[in-house]
């Protein structure tokens, strides 16, 4: 065999090898689709409300699960059904994935949005979806604590006076953490491929 020839496979091949060994060690994450917070995360802040059945929901209880938080009401003629929607259609697309992920839907309106109601909504879209509702003093800190634009207009609809309000999704990852967000509007596909990552980086 020639030799030149030899040598050039051989060195064919190392080349092959350290290409993989940088490809292993020095290999980027994937990127996430959302907009993440700067590391060190920040915890994600207390929701503390009372559901429809009676019962108390605490965030802080429920890490080992993502949740998915939106901020809305009942009679919002747009954004809110919207988005519900596309959330069903992620829990779909999630199949098996879809019991390790929450999605809360909170009151801007608690003059109008009792638990029973908020709750007999979201369930149109997903029953395992949880709307949550409280008195106005117990839903401001919560509010304020992400972030929650509100504003009660004198516009009105059919469906009741229209509520201008934050329209981001807010993700909390599975340690309960504040780790990304996404404009109104994301494909329901890139939130999909960012809890994917989150639970197989758990895995």
């Amino acid at each position: 065999m020639n030799k030149n020839l030899l040598w050039t496979g051989l060195g064919i091949i190392v080349l092959l090898a350290i290409v993989a060994i940088f490809s292993i060690f020095f290999a980027q994450p994937p990127a996430f689709r959302g907009t993440s917070y700067a590391e060190p995360f920040p915890l994600a802040p207390e929701i503390d409300l009372t559901k429809a059945d009676g019962t108390e929901f605490r965030l802080s209880n429920g890490k080992g699960k993502v949740h998915l938080i939106f901020f809305g009401y009942t009679s919002c003629p747009d954004f809110c059904p919207t988005t519900l929607a596309e959330m069903k259609l992620l829990m779909d697309t999630l199949g098996s994935d879809a019991e390790n992920v929450q999605v809360l839907f909170i009151t801007v309106d608690p003059e109008k949005d009792t638990s029973e109601r908020i709750q007999e909504y979201v369930s149109r879209f997903n029953t395992n979806f949880i709307g949550l509702s409280g008195a106005q003093a117990e839903l401001q800190p919560i509010w304020q604590g992400y972030g929650i634009f509100r504003e009660v207009t004198n516009q009105s609809t059919a469906l009741g006076t229209i509520i201008n309000h934050t329209v981001r999704l807010y993700l909390v990852d599975l340690d309960g953490n504040l780790r990304l967000s996404y404009a109104y509007g994301t494909p329901y596909q890139d939130v999909v491929f960012d809890i994917k990552i989150l639970l197989d980086e758990a895995k």
